[in-house]
């Protein structure tokens, strides 16, 4: 593909791949915050919290009505945020202001900031909820006023929709022929606008900073959602010559089918990350072989008791009926950190993403991690699941090798495959003495790379540090997969790198063994995988190895693409 010929260039996270080239255009602003006032009298209180209840049912029952022709990840997200507009603790707290003589808009305010305290204080994924609670407070705001419904705004013709951060309700509105890439200041790769882009298919790029605010609407950009680019001033025939070739390759991506394989046929296996039985049937639908990372803490966020055995067990048994006939890996509860499962009462933390947190919160509650063991072998029992169909188990946060050996025993006494994730880079180093007391491993990248380079995952600011590309975590994983083929240990890629269809090259010259990832990113990645061979791919992970940073390993792999598609 043609480098950028000039032009002024931000950088932010790539989310979803592409390139376009479009006039920008800025969302419409949202309204403006009241300030506290004057208190208002108690005998019309009552009126005021009617007012607010009034408006808070039409702005859920609006949202509810979008998810109804919504499919897929935006419907699940729209519930999801008309269930916060209905969450009894933030209309508690509004009603309490009001009571104590706000009025309802500055009662609404109030109420929503204490909730993003205290969602920003748990950090990680709760984090960026942030967002969706600001969204939910600007419509009641504007309900409450009698004001258009903040949002999208009317265009004419194809643009690139910017902004601080979009609300999952917007991003699940986009007229995809109109609005034909995303961009935003804010946001993550795990946030609801990168789950609904990646389902949209529409080219995205989060955490861009606060630098991109001075791009003007109508000002023409070139944007690259697999590097995170947004160019100014590019060359016009230069930049339409990327598009089309970024369509031709969708297309192309649009028609591949698996297994995946290299041009020389190596085979590298293609898994499915999934947090539930839908999400698993949506990825039984693609080409994916199986499932390659069953996130089950996200079925219990909500959760204030631990769930039975049974209860549990009929959970994991939606997931393991997609796919009757293939492997499924199950992690164990990753709960701590940016994922609070209230039933596994984890203590307040300076440092949570540090602390007690994945297979650790099993050290003072044992019957934590065997009752949610038992629940998977159950359901794997119960569906006569054999050695056809293995059922995988695996454990967050793993540090040691009596940690991997303690583990090990409790699944292999419940007829379990046993494996550990590669988070903490200590297992990457000590490979040699953890790998024989399990069956597998899986390499979790945005773990990964978070601690290899002591920045959080989650940091706009800090983006270019948590980048899977980073040469420190490629040597990381490198040694991971230099371990496995010694010791006959499959290594699998189960973070956001596996997603990435030029990482996949690299990856695959290392040797990992299966690569996993949200079931709408894998046709990229195996039609990727299927253009180059074998040897092309150790030459990249050689080229990537041996860069000084994240951007320059990028450029390398993609000049040795270059080369071998030239050469072909």
């Amino acid at each position: 593909m043609a480098d950028v010929s000039h032009g002024t260039v931000f950088k932010g996270a790539g989310v979803v791949g592409g390139i376009r080239y479009a006039r920008a255009v800025w969302i419409s602003s949202r309204p403006e915050l009241p300030e506290a006032g004057a208190v208002i009298a108690e005998e019309v209180r009552e009126h005021e919290q009617a007012r607010f209840d009034t408006a808070a049912e039409i702005v859920a029952d609006r949202l509810l009505a979008r998810s109804e022709v919504a499919s897929g990840a935006a419907a699940e997200v729209l519930k999801a945020t008309a269930g916060m507009v209905n969450d009894r603790g933030w209309r508690k707290a509004v009603a309490k202001g009001v009571r104590q003589g706000h009025p309802a808009e500055y009662a609404v305010v109030a109420a929503t900031d204490k909730f993003i305290v205290m969602f920003e204080k748990a950090g990680g994924i709760i984090a960026e909820r942030t967002t969706d609670l600001r969204d939910i407070r600007d419509r009641v705001i504007a309900e409450l006023r009698g004001e258009p419904e903040p949002g999208l705004p009317d265009v004419e013709g194809q643009v690139i929709l910017f902004a601080d951060d979009l609300s999952p309700a917007d991003t699940a509105a986009l007229d995809t022929d109109l609005f034909v890439g995303l961009v935003t200041e804010l946001g993550g790769p795990t946030s609801h606008t990168a789950i609904i882009a990646r389902q949209l298919n529409v080219p995205c790029i989060v955490a861009a900073g606060r630098t991109i605010s001075t791009i003007e609407s109508g000002t023409k950009v070139l944007i690259d959602g697999s590097l995170g680019t947004i160019v100014l001033d590019a060359d016009e025939a230069d930049a339409l010559a990327q598009v089309e070739e970024s369509i031709e390759q969708a297309a192309r991506i649009a028609e591949w089918r698996g297994p995946a394989q290299t041009s020389d046929g190596h085979r590298v296996q293609l898994l499915a990350n999934v947090q539930d039985g839908a999400t698993s049937q949506t990825a039984a639908d693609t080409e994916a072989e199986g499932i390659g990372l069953f996130r089950t803490e996200l079925c219990f966020l909500s959760a204030t008791e631990e769930p039975s055995v049974e209860e549990q067990a009929h959970i994991y048994s939606q997931v393991l009926e997609a796919f009757p006939e293939s492997k499924v890996v199950v992690r164990t509860l990753d709960a701590g950190s940016d994922k609070p499962v209230p039933f596994t009462s984890m203590p307040d933390e300076m440092n949570p993403a540090l602390g007690v947190r994945g297979l650790r919160i099993a050290r003072e509650n044992t019957g934590l991690m065997t009752r949610q063991l038992d629940a998977v072998a159950k359901a794997a029992t119960d569906l006569g699941r054999g050695y056809e169909a293995p059922t995988w188990v695996m454990a967050p946060m793993v540090a040691t090798a009596d940690e991997a050996k303690w583990f090990a025993e409790l699944c292999r006494e419940r007829g379990l495959i046993a494996g550990a994730m590669v988070e903490v880079p200590a297992v990457a180093l000590m490979a040699d003495k953890i790998m024989p007391h399990l069956d597998f491993v899986s390499i979790g990248t945005n773990d990964l790379t978070q601690y290899a380079m002591a920045a959080d995952r989650m940091s706009p600011e800090l983006a270019y540090l948590t980048d899977p590309w980073q040469p420190a975590v490629l040597r990381l994983i490198k040694m991971t997969c230099d371990e496995g083929q010694r010791q006959d240990v499959p290594v699998g890629i189960c973070g956001e790198a596996a997603a990435d269809p030029l990482l996949a090259v690299v990856l695959t010259g290392f040797g990992v063994n299966s690569l996993s990832a949200a079931s709408s990113a894998l046709a990229a990645v195996g039609a990727q995988l299927a253009e180059v061979d074998l040897g092309t791919c150790r030459k990249a992970a050689e080229v990537a190895l041996d860069s000084e940073g994240a951007a320059e390993a990028r450029d390398a792999v993609r000049a040795i693409l270059r080369a071998a598609a030239d050469s072909r």
